[in-house]
């Protein structure tokens, strides 16, 4: 059975090579900013953990932040640190790839005494945001010494490890986590941890593996849901099978799964990227007869591919159809269409559309930099015929 099968190899090499949180560089990396003077004024003259929480979060200055942190906790009388605020902390270093300090601190977290009681949440926070950072190895680590803490690892972290190595390419490495997850972590995975193997799959274009992981979900006691199948119908569509990715559909309706409006746009979009344009519009329909709402991705895959395409006509139709839905189009997509209509404006005179394209865009406080540059550079000296006037749109502009 696929996921049986367990590497000889149970762990990359780098996982024990290097320790994380060691004690022995704490001190001195923290000592630079600790301040004999409160770091703020004013400083407050009763200090409890929830409130040095809040002004940790709301300082902007990261350096200040810590300097609050470590002032609070080695010169305000009476106050000791708890599990709020070294997360609140940590959490404000690592999401600014501070990790330096952060490692520190972790290494004072460990050794504190009385031991600080800690909670999951604070390492599936780092584990997030090294990953975020392209540090999925130190991501690992973490996760390996997070019982170091006195914390049970759960399925949460154990996913949360599982997406940052998918996000940052490392497929073989989820496969292998996935495999030792129960005998070297005590974690049994749940349905979220199998759609991140078979989404991992996907992504290294084994989708054949991901389909055997599909038909070994119920031996584990499990069910594959909608999301199992619309990663492997994903699969087919990035590899331009888009067959096999309607067979997925069908598979998918026989087991009593009704599609979503993600699933109908990953087919669409699929079908809009080998310019089968009438087929994705098709697959609109049946998503619409099936009373599935289209969202504003949805919308965004076919007004792009229709501008692609240069049917700037159609892209303005759908263009109103998404507005009147409610659907707010990013600067991105406006920058589109105004594209493909600025295209035409000589020949068909579709300046007037692109003029109210861009006063929508102004009045909702969509249009950036680039999209009013690309504007002008298209319309250069016809820009007063439009519904909008220059100067009228330049007004709004200026008080946007």
């Amino acid at each position: 059975m696929f996921l049986s099968r367990v590497n000889p190899t149970r762990f990359p090499p780098f996982v024990a090579s290097r320790r994380l949180f060691s004690a022995s560089a704490s001190a001195a990396s923290l000592q630079q900013y600790c301040t004999e003077k409160p770091p703020i004024k004013p400083w407050p003259q009763r200090l409890f953990p929830k409130r040095l929480v809040s002004m940790i979060t709301q300082q902007q200055n990261i350096d200040l932040a810590l300097q609050i942190f470590l002032y609070a906790g080695k010169s305000h009388p009476g106050f000791t640190h708890n599990y709020d605020t070294y997360h609140s902390i940590l959490f404000k270093l690592s999401r600014a790839r501070a990790f330096d300090p952060v490692e520190s601190l972790m290494a004072d977290l460990r050794n504190s005494y009385p031991p600080i009681k800690c909670g999951e949440n604070l390492f599936i926070d780092l584990l997030r945001n090294y990953g975020l950072a392209g540090r999925y190895e130190s991501s690992m680590r973490i996760f390996l010494r997070i019982p170091d803490f006195g914390v049970k690892r759960s399925v949460r972290s154990l996913n949360t490890l599982l997406n940052v190595l998918i996000q940052n390419q490392r497929f073989d490495l989820v496969h292998a986590m996935f495999k030792n997850s129960k005998e070297s972590f005590g974690i049994t995975p749940n349905i979220f941890t199998c759609n991140l193997l078979v989404k991992a799959l996907c992504k290294k274009n084994d989708i054949e593996s991901a389909y055997k992981v599909l038909d070994e979900i119920p031996s584990m006691g499990l069910v594959p849901n909608l999301v199992t199948y619309t990663t492997i119908l994903g699969g087919y569509v990035a590899r331009g099978d888009m067959e096999s990715a309607k067979r997925v559909l069908e598979e998918m309706l026989d087991r009593g799964w009704y599609p979503d409006a993600t699933t109908y746009t990953v087919l669409m979009d699929g079908y809009c990227k080998l310019g089968r344009f009438s087929e994705a519009a098709t697959v609109m329909d049946d998503m619409e007869k099936n009373e599935i709402e289209p969202n504003e991705v949805t919308y965004g895959v076919m007004i792009r591919a229709l501008c692609k395409e240069k049917k700037s006509g159609e892209a303005r139709n759908m263009f109103d159809e998404m507005l009147e839905r409610s659907f707010m189009p990013d600067s991105s997509l406006c920058c589109k269409v105004i594209d493909a209509l600025c295209e035409d404006h000589k020949k068909l005179g579709k300046e007037e559309d692109a003029m109210k394209i861009v006063s929508m865009a102004v009045m909702n406080g969509k249009v950036d930099k680039e999209s009013w540059e690309l504007f002008l550079k298209k319309f250069a000296g016809e820009l007063d015929k439009g519904v909008l006037p220059l100067k009228e749109l330049l007004h709004e502009i200026s008080v946007s």
